[in-house]
């Protein structure tokens, strides 16, 4: 569910006085997403997706979040684009909260992803890497390292309660990381969250990226390796190496990755996994049953993490 905040019809006509996108038909909630409400609006000029930010966001980090999007746009990738209000901002206070209206992208995400969905995704995240070099703007992985230490800190000590003898796997991870993982890697602008939700189809072409709300700069490796963990996995957890193939050739066909990042895969999908893992195990262990936010088994990504550990070069990922 992705409604968190209910809106009226009567608040909604006078924040969109703001706007000149003209006058309400309809609008509904979306049911799908996990960290703001989202509405569908039915406007005479169009369709739009209605935001509310959710004390998830940080209101300090919208500015980045949407000019990001406005960058990307005028570079070619294909994702939303914030609607400027009447007095030149892109967001303005609604129901509490602060809100954005941006622009409606058509297609749908797809449940089951084919390998050519994988081509699709690898060559649209590297064109993604290549037109965020030059965003002037930046902000710091909230989810690196340290972000996963704070998420584990308040799961440990309960972490037993998911598998016996999890927290002692973890614990391993962590010393892992802390002294292995790579820091001298190409990096730049990431989306960090590019999950099959989060990308549009039409048929077999992509027609968009949306949800840019975990943006960030770092690896462009790691993010690479989030896709690998979000794309190539099937629903009884085993990789399939056809996907793995497709998404990382399609992404080296229009940014080669380095020897070094190359190497660094294994380490960089395990760590990725865990860092979902984390995020999904202290939300089903701090959220109380009936809670609004949605909570998400975190098993599906602690065999993936594992699987990741057997895992020694990253042709095993299908990299050539």
């Amino acid at each position: 569910m992705a409604v968190y905040t209910d809106v009226s019809e009567s608040q909604l006509g006078a924040f969109l006085q703001e706007y000149s996108i003209g006058e309400l038909l309809s609008y509904k909630g979306i049911a799908e997403g996990s960290e703001n409400s989202n509405f569908l609006l039915h406007t005479t000029t169009g369709s739009y997706i209605l935001t509310l930010y959710e004390k998830r966001v940080d209101k300090s980090d919208l500015p980045f979040f949407l000019g990001l999007m406005e960058h990307l746009a005028k570079k070619g990738i294909s994702c939303p684009l914030p609607v400027h209000r009447r007095d030149g901002n892109v967001t303005g206070p609604l129901a509490d909260r602060t809100a954005a209206i941006i622009t409606f992208l058509e297609g749908m995400w797809m449940r089951k992803p084919t390998a050519i969905h994988c081509r699709e995704v690898g060559k649209s995240l590297a064109a993604l890497h290549l037109a965020g070099a030059d965003f002037p703007m930046s902000r710091t992985n909230s989810l690196d390292i340290t972000g996963w230490r704070k998420l584990w800190d308040g799961s440990r000590d309960r972490a037993d309660e998911v598998e016996p003898g999890l927290a002692a796997e973890v614990d391993a991870d962590f010393a892992e990381f802390e002294h292995s993982w790579p820091k001298d890697l190409p990096s730049g602008i990431i989306h960090a969250d590019l999950f099959p939700d989060n990308v549009f189809f039409l048929g077999n072409e992509l027609s968009g990226l949306i949800d840019f709300y975990f943006a960030c700069d770092d690896l462009y490796a790691y993010d690479l390796a989030t896709c690998l963990n979000a794309w190539c996995f099937e629903k009884d957890n085993s990789f399939n190496l056809t996907k793995g193939t497709a998404l990382l050739d399609a992404y080296q066909s229009v940014r080669p990755l380095s020897e070094a990042e190359k190497q660094a895969m294994p380490i960089l999908a395990r760590g990725s996994a865990l860092r979902f893992m984390l995020t999904r195990l202290y939300d089903w262990l701090t959220i109380p049953d009936g809670a609004l936010v949605q909570k998400r088994d975190p098993m599906e990504f602690i065999r993936r993490v594992r699987f990741h550990r057997q895992i020694k070069s990253a042709s095993e990922y299908g990299l050539k």
